[in-house]
């Protein structure tokens, strides 16, 4: 898969070094993947969520550092695609705010 906006994984981690190591897992795994649907996803990352956002889209959401930070993509599994929407700490997560900003 390709990630788009790969950056904002890497300024996260700048800001957040407990959750570096986890983050360049994730890239590293997604990178590899071959993922046609959210089956396959699981496969790997078995605690993947999709969620509903303000737009009526859905988007996929990563725990990441043993559920204390959430990464929230789009996949486009047609072209292989992973966009980077948001990196939150769980308790920016949590307060829900950001599923009207997407």
């Amino acid at each position: 898969m390709r990630i788009i906006t790969k950056r904002r994984i890497l300024d996260y981690a700048k800001q957040h070094p407990n959750a570096a190591a986890n983050l360049n897992v994730w890239i590293t795994v997604a990178s590899a993947a071959k993922w046609q649907s959210i089956a396959d996803v699981r496969k790997v990352l078995p605690h993947a969520d999709l969620a509903t956002v303000g737009s009526s889209k859905t988007v996929t959401i990563f725990n990441i550092a043993g559920n204390h930070h959430r990464l929230i993509t789009a996949i486009h599994y047609n072209t292989r695609s992973i966009f980077i929407l948001k990196i939150l700490t769980h308790a920016d997560y949590s307060k829900d705010r950001w599923k009207n900003d997407l």
